[in-house]
C-alpha cells in the first residue's frame, strides 16, 4: 500500500512492530487525556489566508542560533529508537544530515553517541540529557558527547518520575523487557521484525542495552534490574542547569516547559534556548497543551532566547500552527519513528519529507511568503 500520511505510517508502524514496542512509542499515560488535549488544540487553531500575494512559492528557511537550515524541523529526541530499526538512532542521524536537520539523541538511545557520530559523520548531533543520580557519571556522558562534536544539550526537565501507563503492563512491555509468555508471543508473531532487529542485534553486538550507560553499569533491556546510580534523577532542580552550565561549553536548552515563570527563570540563567512542551502527552496527563500556553511564554522570553514547541505534531499544518504562534522550530518524535518501522531509513526520509513537502504547500495556501510573514498575519 501507499503511504501517503502520517496516518499511513502510523497504520503500516502498527503492523510492523510487535504490539508492545508500537504502543510504548504511540500512546500516553494514565487516561490518556493530554494527548486528547494536544489535537484539540492544534485543531482548534485556523489561519485567515492572504490572497493574490503575486508569488506562488515560500520560503522556509529557519535561522537557530548561528545557523541557517531549508526547515523549521528537528528530530526529537526518542527512547530506544534502536528497537524500532536496526541501529535506528544512526539512520535518523543520517536522514536528518540528509535533509539539513538537527537530531537530538536521546540518552537512552540503542546506539551510543560516538558510534552514532561515526555512522554519520556530517550529521549535526545534539543530545538530550536525563540526570542520572550518580552526577559523576552524568558529567562523563557530558564529555562523550563534547568529544563525539555535540553541539547543542537539550536537558529533559519534565519527568521526575516513570509516568503510569497500564498498557505497558498489560502488554508485558518494560525497560529493562521482562521476559513474559505475554511477551514472546507478541514477539513472536511479529517475524519480521524479529528476524530484522532483535535477531540481527542478537548475531552481532549482542542483547541491546542502554549504549549511554557506562561500561560498568550497563545493562541488558532483558535484565531484571538497573544499578541505581544509572537510575534518572527525580529531585532535579535549577542548581543541578547551573552545575550543567559550568560543565558544558556548548549550547543549552531546556526540553518541557510549560509556564511563563519557568521561562523567564530560564532566561535569567542564560540558557540559551527552550522546547514548550507536553512530552507528546507521555508524562503528566493533566498538563496544559503547549499551544495553549506558547504564545504567553514567547511574549515573555522569545526576544531574549530560543522558543521551541513539539507534542502531537502530525501534519506540515500543526507544525505551522506552533510556528505562527511563536515557535522558532519544532521538534518531531513520533513521526519519524512510524517511518523507521515502515521503511527503515528511507521510510524516516520519506515521511519526514512528507512533512516538510506540507509545510510548504500550507505556507503557499496562506498566501506567506515566508514563515515570519506567517507569524506577522497571525491566526484566525
Amino acid at each position: 500500500m501507499q503511504l501517503l500520511n502520517a496516518d499511513d505510517y502510523r497504520a503500516a508502524a502498527r503492523r510492523h512492530l510487535p504490539k508492545g514496542l508500537f504502543e510504548y512509542i504511540d500512546r500516553g499515560t494514565e487516561a490518556e487525556l493530554a494527548i486528547a488535549d494536544i489535537r484539540r488544540s492544534l485543531d482548534n487553531i485556523r489561519f485567515r489566508p492572504s490572497v493574490l500575494t503575486g508569488h506562488s512559492d515560500s520560503n522556509m528557511t529557519t535561522s537557530l542560533f548561528d545557523r541557517t537550515y531549508c526547515s523549521p524541523l528537528i528530530i526529537a529526541p526518542t527512547a530506544l529508537a534502536g528497537l524500532v530499526s536496526h541501529d535506528g538512532e544512526t539512520k535518523l542521524a543520517r536522514v536528518a544530515s540528509k535533509l539539513g536537520m538537527p537530531f537530538c539523541v536521546s540518552t537512552q538511545s540503542v546506539t551510543s553517541i560516538d558510534d552514532i557520530r561515526k555512522g554519520a559523520p556530517e550529521a549535526e548531533l545534539w543530545l538530550q540529557l536525563y540526570v542520572w543520580r550518580n552526577r559523576d557519571l552524568t558529567w562523563g556522558l557530558l564529555d562523550r558527547a563534547q568529544k563525539a562534536d555535540v553541539s547543542t544539550l537539550v536537558i529533559t526537565a519534565d519527568t521526575p518520575l516513570s509516568p503510569k501507563r497500564d498498557y505497558n503492563q498489560r502488554n508485558g512491555f518494560s525497560v529493562p523487557f521482562v521476559p513474559s509468555l505475554r511477551g514472546v508471543w507478541d514477539v513472536a508473531t511479529r517475524p519480521k521484525w524479529l528476524c530484522s532487529v532483535m535477531l540481527r542485534y542478537l548475531m552481532t553486538s549482542g542483547m541491546p542495552t542502554y549504549a549511554h550507560y557506562p561500561a560498568e553499569f550497563k545493562t541488558a533491556i532483558t535484565r531484571a534490574a538497573i544499578a541505581e546510580d544509572v537510575k534518572i534523577e527525580s529531585a532535579i532542580s535549577w542548581a543541578d542547569i547551573a552545575e550543567i552550565q559550568k560543565r558544558w561549553s556548548g549550547r543549552i536548552i531546556i526540553k518541557g516547559v510549560l509556564s511563563v515563570d519557568d521561562a523567564i527563570r530560564a532566561r535569567d540563567m542564560g540558557i540559551d534556548g527552550i522546547v514548550v512542551s507536553a512530552h507528546g502527552g507521555r508524562n503528566l496527563d493533566v498538563a496544559l497543551a503547549p499551544a495553549d500556553v506558547l504564545p504567553e511564554i514567547v511574549d515573555a522570553v522569545g526576544a531574549e532566547m530560543l522558543v521551541m514547541a513539539d507534542s502531537g505534531i502530525r501534519r506540515g499544518s500543526d507544525a505551522l500552527k506552533y510556528l505562527a504562534l511563536g515557535s522558532r522550530a519544532v521538534m518531531v518524535g513520533r513521526l519519524p519513528l512510524y517511518g523507521l518501522a515502515a521503511g527503515g531509513e528511507q521510510g524516516a526520509l520519506d515521511i519526514l519529507t512528507m512533512l516538510i513537502d506540507e509545510i510548504h504547500s500550507n505556507l503557499v495556501f496562506a498566501g506567506a511568503k515566508d514563515i515570519d510573514a506567517l507569524r506577522t498575519a497571525g491566526i484566525a
